[in-house]
């Protein structure tokens, strides 16, 4: 009654005001959802009969439906509800659904776009097609067959592609005589297997999708259910909390630069909510400016919530152009060329080990090598197939519909998330660099993992790694303790080379051997062919990092006082020494302060515009976000601080503890 109230009222406001109309209507909230089972689960039954009982059906469509229905359809003479979808002329005389079917329609609570997926094997990268932008899956279960692979594959799928909501419609219940008993088993087995999917929320549906039994109204079939109809819980559903309204992503699109007095950069806001007056940075170059102004599509904005489009201006002039990315100074994205990914192959023409391909990240296209293909997966099972032994040939390569973690190298760095952090900045599609047409999509998991420093392959050949007939262990017992790398990372002017020499004159008193590798001793000699670009500050990490090494394995305990800005290179150098010997030590010490100190005058310097991309004033610094030891200076003296950082290295091992 209350939707059909509603309906009279809409009707009034088209007579009478049509403004307010049009502005209702966009104001409704958006739910993108898809339906997805094995076949004849009755996924276009369960849209059609939805769109026909909620009455959104033109007449001349009732029509043609009608009259399909008596050659296409199912049901006999009788109205087939699957036909307002499968629209298709192959899909009506197989009587099954093969490409992507989106059909729009609306309520009084909010819009609604559905996408009617494919349930063959075959069609694997149709349905990933149609789930990429969805809130919300539909997985369709018979009655009679209860949990099945196709189940287990689509819904595998649906987590993959970050679909947090999902919907069991436990269809054709008039089949099993609208037994509970079996609904009831078909939910204690969906919920043992989809246990290890990453799903926040799951509700179940009894129905009956051709009579339309719980579609739209509760049905007397099924008094023993008490919970929403489909319609009502697709109205009902709280999506607000999936946007990531936390992490600021700005893809620039476009420079608008329409005359000389104005150059704004153009793009639609991934993700985040940006505000004038924001600091934000520009990847990768990692210049810093601040937000002047934000214009929407009808003049200018305070602030702006994705999925805006939107052009902005910043205060300063830095280097911007199409493919960069702003991000807040605070909270930074991965930015390198390598990360691994899931990636879904949709072409017929096999994904290879060691292929070039173009790469479509965000607002960037990017030459770039699938370099590995780690695993498939078998979308079945969900149990992964390795590369081992006499099956390496398998593994060599991804076939059409098939799903494979890979590794992929860009021949430059982007900015990026993980897919299941930011579904914008953490995706991608592969296109042919010959035919341009598109022959894949990923999910990025994470930047690439390192291999440990002895399993890394040199550039060189026909060189082979000797090995020691000392162990660390009697290198150990020989000096009392084991290797290790003290990282100490913070801002210019931090303390970090105070703490360093303390630590160390403390150790040597105590007989310990340990040696300080300091940031600018190292750039005088190692290092001193590098400059502080992004590239050149990698670099310098990754030799500090592998000299650490080298003398961890000697058991000398190495204390290292950089500033090491990125998180990514400072990842990179615990990889090289490894987990159990690197122990970062965050020497936390706010900006003002260090400025304050300013000990060589570089801050003073860098403020004036003589020394570019300094970190903390024109280049950022990413705070560790796990850091072993944090030092808050201004609590801590250096002698304090070197005394804590003795007491951890007793507490791992590193050095052992004498009772006297």
């Amino acid at each position: 009654m209350e939707s059909s109230n509603y309906e009279v009222r809409e009707e009034d406001l088209i007579r009478t005001d049509i403004s307010e109309y049009l502005k209702r209507h966009e104001e409704k909230d958006l739910l993108r959802l898809l339906t997805c089972g094995s076949v004849d689960d009755g996924k276009s039954t369960l849209i059609g009969r939805l769109l026909y009982d909620a009455h959104m059906i033109y007449e001349d469509q009732l029509e043609t439906v009608a009259r399909d229905s008596k050659v296409f359809g199912t049901t006999g003479d009788d109205f087939d509800p699957a036909l307002l979808t499968d629209g298709l002329k192959a899909e009506r005389e197989q009587g099954i659904t093969i490409d992507v079917a989106y059909r729009y329609f609306s309520t009084d609570k909010r819009k609604f776009i559905i996408a009617d997926c494919p349930g063959h094997e075959q069609y694997t990268r149709n349905m990933a097609t149609g789930a990429s932008n969805c809130n919300l899956a539909v997985i369709l279960i018979d009655a009679r067959y209860g949990v099945i692979a196709q189940t287990r594959r689509h819904s595998f799928i649906c987590s993959l592609l970050g679909i947090k909501h999902v919907v069991v419609a436990v269809n054709k219940m008039d089949l099993v005589d609208w037994s509970q008993d079996t609904y009831e088993q078909i939910m204690r087995d969906y919920n043992a297997f989809v246990a290890r999917l990453n799903f926040s929320d799951i509700h179940f549906i009894p129905m009956s999708a051709l009579r339309g039994d719980n579609v739209v109204e509760h049905s007397d079939n099924l008094a023993w259910y008490d919970g929403p109809t489909f319609l009502h819980h697709l109205e009902s559903l709280n999506i607000s909390t999936d946007r990531n309204l936390i992490d600021m992503r700005l893809p620039v699109q476009y420079v608008l630069r329409p005359n000389l007095d104005f150059r704004g950069f153009s793009g639609t806001l991934a993700s985040g909510i940006l505000r004038v007056g924001d600091a934000v940075a520009s990847l990768p170059s990692r210049r810093i400016s601040k937000i002047r102004e934000i214009y929407g599509p009808d003049g200018t904005v305070a602030e702006a919530v994705s999925p805006m489009a939107i052009t902005v201006t910043l205060e300063d002039e830095i280097d911007v152009s199409r493919g960069n990315m702003l991000v807040p100074v605070n909270n930074l994205p991965h930015v390198g060329n390598e990360f691994e990914a899931m990636v879904v192959w949709m072409h017929e023409n096999p994904a290879g080990q060691g292929h070039s391909y173009l790469v479509k990240h965000s607002c960037s296209m990017v030459p770039g090598v699938l370099s590995d293909i780690r695993y498939k997966v078998d979308i079945n099972t969900m149990k992964s197939q390795k590369s081992t032994g006499k099956e390496k040939s398998s593994i060599d390569a991804l076939e059409l519909n098939e799903i494979g973690r890979c590794h992929i190298t860009l021949h430059r760095a982007v900015a990026f998330d993980p897919y299941d952090r930011n579904r914008a900045t953490g995706s991608f599609i592969i296109v042919d660099r010959l035919t341009n047409v598109t022959v894949g999509a990923g999910m990025i998991v994470d930047r690439i993992v390192s291999k440990p420093r002895h399993a890394r392959e040199p550039v060189s050949r026909n060189i082979v790694r000797s090995h020691s007939l000392v162990s660390a262990e009697q290198r150990a017992g020989i000096l009392g303790q084991r290797g290790a790398t003290v990282w100490l990372t913070g801002l210019s002017a931090s303390g970090k080379s105070t703490i360093a020499r303390q630590l160390e004159k403390q150790l040597i008193e105590q007989g310990r051997l340990c040696y300080i590798l300091d940031g600018d001793n190292v750039r005088h000699g190692l290092n001193r062919d590098l400059g502080f670009s992004m590239d050149d500050r990698k670099e310098n990490i990754r030799r500090i990092a592998e000299v650490a090494a080298l003398m961890n394995e000697a058991g000398v305990i190495v204390v290292t006082a950089f500033i090491s800005p990125y998180r990514l290179d400072r990842q990179s150098a615990r990889e090289v020494i490894g987990d159990e010997g690197f122990i970062e030590v965050f020497v936390d010490t706010p900006l003002e302060i260090c400025e304050a100190r300013d000990p060589k005058g570089l801050y003073k310097k860098a403020r004036a515009g003589e020394i570019r991309q300094f970190t903390g004033v024109s280049d950022t610094y990413e705070t560790p976000e796990n850091a072993e030891i944090t030092l808050p200076t201004g609590d801590l003296s250096p002698e304090q601080a070197a005394e804590m950082l003795i007491s951890d290295l007793k507490a791992r091992g590193v050095i052992e503890v004498v009772d006297y």
